[in-house]
């Protein structure tokens, strides 16, 4: 019997991105600070792996799975909002990556995903929020990007 080599690559992306959203929500479970948690690391390796969309993908699911866990407390559309701003930054990350170099990919994906996001709710939390959550965030983003690329790397050799 012939297999058609397209179906199994399918197979294989599709099982490979259900390990991966298996692993964040392990990574979700694993918390720096508060909601801030080990959520992000498969998705940043999705992104570099597998590319930007199943990057997206993992680290949105990534990220709702961590608010699960911590009781959304933010509240589920901000949450939501949040899933999709990861997405877009899993997207830049691999971008930047591409581009450049690991260096500038790690230090545009802590700083999006660190004081950007912060940032990006100040206008429905306040600066108060921002000035609680930014460094914990930046930390926390840093440890997910790094050690993303940590683990491509090693992989790749």
């Amino acid at each position: 019997m012939k297999y058609n080599t397209n179906t199994l690559k399918g197979v294989k992306t599709i099982t490979t991105v259900s390990m991966l959203i298996a692993l964040s929500a392990v990574g979700a479970l694993i918390k720096i600070f508060n909601t801030v948690a080990l959520d992000s690391t498969p998705g940043y390796f999705a992104a570099l792996s597998l590319g930007n969309r199943y990057g997206a993908i993992v680290i949105s699911l990534g990220h709702l799975l961590t608010a699960f866990t911590s009781g959304f407390p933010l509240g589920i559309f901000i949450h939501f909002y949040i899933a999709i701003q990861m997405a877009i930054y899993a997207y830049l990350f691999k971008y930047f990556y591409e581009r450049f170099n690991s260096f500038i990919a790690i230090l545009v994906g802590t700083l999006l995903n660190g004081p950007i996001a912060a940032l990006s709710l100040v206008p429905i939390f306040g600066w108060g929020f921002f000035m609680a959550w930014n460094i914990p965030l930046t930390l926390g983003s840093f440890v997910n990007v790094f050690l993303a690329v940590l683990i491509y790397k090693g992989i790749d050799k």
